[in-house]
């Protein structure tokens, strides 16, 4: 007598946009997931509101949101906390973004801008234009987008001879990120003393002093790459299965990768030339928000959520956790280097 094995499907929803233009599949645990670290976002962005060297009550909090109250209150939190804290969650999410798709395209949890050299190379950009040119902030954003497009497409041609394989983009990413950290270090030594510790400080990855200023430019580019990021993730999950399913579905895999990596860089350089190179939150992001969701590759939407609760947490911790205020970028480097050691020796033992 043979038993019958049955296997449930995991439950998911579809969810339709422009009459079916535009549709996705979307895990009920992974929308779960969504709905608790979105709530823990609220939660944290209340704190972060509220707490400080100037508290303020719920009730002060709430007229001030309002346009009213006390007009100390209203400029503490209307033009100081509130962008940051936005500017916190957009940043996070852009940077958990890029790690998605370049984890993907690698099919390796160490592919990330960090680890593969385009966050060093808009760096490198950036520092170009604050060093050499003086530029301003909308120069410093188009330096940190071309030195970040310019390590992608030397990262991109050295790796495609044997396709563009993930382990091999990883190594050859390693590589110019070593060499780009060198030639950072060099420039900023070299500099002027005054215009060095500017371009040093800003390099340690900060949102200290940040506002409305910078908060439009990067809310209108999220607006333009979101849209893009959607209708590319289909593409992307496609690749995950391997370039002959891929072209069996009608996608070309060379072009559809180039444009995931602009994309990629795009975020990433949005990130560096707003807030200067922030480590580890694109690296760690997609994976924290793999094992929550328990799903069998990394997607964009939680990843970008649990990147702005990590950006957002690390900005709280290195605001009130110490007696001095720390740039984000240096406890993002802390918690991170805990996790990449973790990372590598699973990786090792897998």
């Amino acid at each position: 007598m043979s038993a019958k094995v049955r296997i449930k499907p995991h439950p998911t929803l579809v969810v339709r946009l422009f009459s079916g233009a535009l549709s996705w599949r979307l895990h009920k645990r992974s929308l779960m997931v969504m709905v608790v670290v979105g709530f823990c976002l609220l939660l944290l962005a209340l704190l972060s509101l509220t707490s400080g060297t100037y508290p303020v009550s719920l009730a002060d909090l709430l007229l001030s949101l309002q346009g009213q109250g006390e007009e100390m209150v209203r400029m503490i939190v209307l033009e100081w906390r509130l962008p940051r804290i936005l500017l916190s969650l957009l940043l996070g999410s852009a940077l958990g973004m890029s790690g998605a798709i370049f984890q993907s395209l690698t099919r390796n949890p160490l592919g990330s801008p960090d680890i593969i050299g385009f966050t060093a190379g808009s760096y490198t950009g950036a520092l170009v234009v604050i060093l050499l040119l003086s530029g301003g902030y909308y120069q410093i954003a188009l330096g940190a987008l071309i030195g970040g497009v310019v390590t992608a497409l030397v990262v991109y041609l050295l790796s495609m001879r044997h396709s563009l394989g993930g382990f091999r983009l990883i190594i050859t990413g390693i590589g110019i990120s070593a060499m780009l950290s060198a030639f950072n270090s060099w420039m900023i030594k070299a500099a002027d003393l005054n215009v060095a510790m500017t371009a040093a400080v800003w390099g340690a990855g900060s949102l200290n002093g940040l506002g409305f200023e910078q908060l439009v430019p990067v809310a209108i580019i999220m607006l333009v790459l979101a849209p893009l990021l959607c209708l590319s993730s289909r593409a992307m999950k496609q690749l995950e299965l391997g370039d002959d399913i891929a072209r069996s579905s009608g996608i070309s895999t060379g072009s559809t990768r180039l444009s995931l990596m602009v994309l990629g860089v795009a975020l990433t350089a949005m990130v560096t030339a707003t807030a200067g190179p922030i480590a580890f939150i694109a690296l760690a992001a997609p994976q924290i928000a793999r094992r929550l969701t328990c799903s069998a590759g990394v997607a964009l939407l939680p990843s970008a959520l649990t990147g702005a609760l990590l950006l957002l947490s690390a900005d709280w911790a290195a605001q009130h956790a110490f007696s001095i205020q720390l740039p984000v970028g240096i406890m993002t480097v802390s918690i991170g280097g805990l996790y990449f050691i973790w990372l590598l020796l699973r990786e090792g033992h897998s």
